[in-house]
């Protein structure tokens, strides 16, 4: 099994922890293609190594937004009932199915959520939860984790943007129990990742710590940023990460 040399482990510690903090998602989003491009790890191997980093980065960036009261714990129950089941299934799912075509469904659907905080960002406060919407926040955590086992992120880019636009969370709150969600959900797909061999938890513990002493200043970043600030950044990074999955599928 390959192993990430130091200094690219080191790099892509750094940015994912900062990405981890400031915008509630476990960092995946950089550390998968890092070792993709960087450290040469086949697709697979690099997924599944992201997700053991992203446990102690999440744990790391979920403080901050603790002490700022910004995390609805019984909405990130609700959520974590679906995740859980859907990190089961994405890493069962991630040697099965062909990662290009479900590259390409999931950067289709992070460009249309990232229009849609452009286009008309939703900041209102927490609202009140009946029924349905109960569901649909565990339908969303189902989908979150599915696509944290599969790809080897946290979920957040699927968590925040479902919490901003459809329940009524502040930017800050969706980001703080979408961390609460992605710690454990990550804990359970390495854990599967791990039984197949599938992780290289060498690789992953020096990106995890050292991504863990950025997410703090990440969780910062985003206490001090205004709601719309927040939104709009957070849909610019929904593009670029949009647009590499497009390209490393077309390159594919």
């Amino acid at each position: 099994m390959p192993y990430a040399p130091a200094v690219p482990a080191v790099v892509i510690g750094l940015l994912a922890g900062l990405v981890a903090g400031a915008f509630g998602v476990g960092g995946g989003i950089l550390i998968v293609p890092g070792l993709m491009w960087l450290s040469r790890y086949d697709q697979r191997l690099a997924h599944g190594t992201s997700l053991a980093a992203v446990v102690p980065i999440s744990a790391a960036s979920l403080v901050p937004y603790v002490l700022n009261g910004a995390v609805s714990w019984g909405v990130a129950a609700l959520l974590l009932g679906g995740s859980l089941l859907g990190a089961v299934a994405g890493t069962a799912l991630m040697h099965v199915l062909p990662l290009r075509a479900l590259s390409t469904a999931f950067a289709l659907l992070l460009g249309g959520t990232a229009v849609r905080l452009f286009v008309s960002p939703h900041t209102g406060g927490s609202g009140d939860f009946d029924a349905r919407l109960a569901l649909a926040v565990a339908a969303v955590g189902l989908v979150a984790g599915t696509v944290s086992g599969l790809l080897g992120v946290g979920g957040g880019i699927v968590i925040v943007p479902a919490l901003v636009l459809f329940a009524g969370f502040a930017p800050l709150d969706a980001k703080g129990t979408s961390l609460a969600v992605i710690l454990p959900t990550a804990l359970i797909g390495t854990w599967r990742n791990r039984r197949r061999g599938n992780a290289d938890l060498r690789a992953a513990s020096v990106i995890g710590a050292v991504g863990a002493t950025t997410a703090l200043a990440g969780g910062a970043i985003a206490a001090a940023l205004p709601d719309q600030a927040a939104n709009v950044a957070f849909a610019a990074l929904l593009t670029l990460v949009a647009g590499r999955m497009v390209l490393e599928a077309v390159r594919r």
